[in-house]
């Protein structure tokens, strides 16, 4: 079995990031890409937020910069999908989709997030053309523009909260009578005048010819006087929440009620010696490139300093 001394499981820019330090620390980091290459980034088309890139990159040219200076560093890039892991003992067992198992001395967690969407055809059709689950991401786009935000928690009531701030008009869509965000977050969205809040509306389709121009509502969906229409808007904004990629390490690591790893004092220690966790798989809160890329270079720290601590 092949013996890893730091081995970094996904690709975002948590992964790549503690690839490039581990990679300067000569920890030989080997890196499996996972199931989406490049993380969640590479869906989206342009990113105008992350520093050094003062006229904006699109998200696959910025994954793939990452990568390379990852392997200047000397970083082994595999492209495999993780299937088991058994963090019982050091050195820790990893088996993945090609057959092949590592053993590791520390392991790096950079899974990710993956946003919760409606499962609608026109989601897929129209993804970085007007669909987007990241208000902080893409809402610059939609200055002064019309948008919809699909969700009732607070989530849902923060990114329109954001949004009103940059477009036009923020609908938001609602499936229940009522919002389940808490209290504050509930006030700042009904008195916020840009702000129209589709109460028992679901959302069956989107339209336009070469983006989002329209989507589909239907009001009271079920009942006697329900109600079917279009709405012309020009993004679709989801937040109904994300699910951490975290389940196949549950039975090893502490997570919180939704799957979040759980790491100690702001450090991405998960409380096994050597394992560490960055990334959105880790953050609840922020979910941005640049937090990502900052822990997974804390977690390469981390690393580096336990093998030295352990001589290992």
């Amino acid at each position: 079995m092949e013996h890893i001394r730091c081995l970094i499981i996904g690709s975002g820019p948590a992964g790549y990031t503690a690839a490039i330090y581990a990679g300067r620390a000569n920890l030989s980091p080997v890196l499996y890409e996972g199931i989406q290459p490049g993380g969640q980034l590479t869906t989206t088309t342009e990113v105008e937020n992350f520093p050094g890139y003062p006229d904006g990159i699109t998200g696959t040219e910025l994954m793939d910069d990452l990568k390379k200076q990852a392997e200047r560093f000397g970083a082994d890039i595999r492209s495999a999908i993780v299937t088991k892991a058994d963090l019982s003992a050091r050195p820790y067992k990893i088996a993945f989709d090609d057959e092949t198992e590592v053993e590791a001395d520390t392991l790096i967690i950079a899974t990710g997030a993956s946003a919760k969407y409606l499962g609608l055809e026109d989601e897929k059709k129209y993804a970085g053309m007007g669909v987007s689950a990241c208000a902080t991401c893409d809402g610059f786009f939609y200055r002064k523009k019309v948008v919809a935000v699909v969700g009732g928690g607070d989530t849902a009531c923060e990114e329109a909260t954001y949004l009103a701030g940059l477009a036009a008009k923020v609908y938001l869509i609602v499936r229940k009578p009522f919002l389940r965000a808490s209290r504050i977050m509930q006030e700042r969205v009904l008195g916020n005048p840009k702000i129209e809040v589709l109460f028992e509306h679901n959302t069956e389709g989107l339209f336009g010819e070469n983006g989002v121009e329209g989507i589909h509502l239907v009001q009271r969906k079920g009942e006697a006087d329900e109600r079917h229409y279009d709405l012309p808007i020009d993004g679709f904004f989801l937040a109904i929440g994300h699910k951490p990629n975290s389940d196949l390490f549950k039975p090893w690591v502490q997570t919180d009620e939704v799957g979040y790893i759980r790491t100690e004092n702001d450090t991405p220690r998960t409380g096994i010696p050597g394992v560490f966790a960055a990334g959105d798989v880790a953050d609840p809160h922020y979910r941005q490139a640049i937090t990502a890329a900052g822990s997974g270079c804390k977690a390469a720290i981390e690393a580096e300093r336990y093998l030295t601590e352990h001589q290992l």
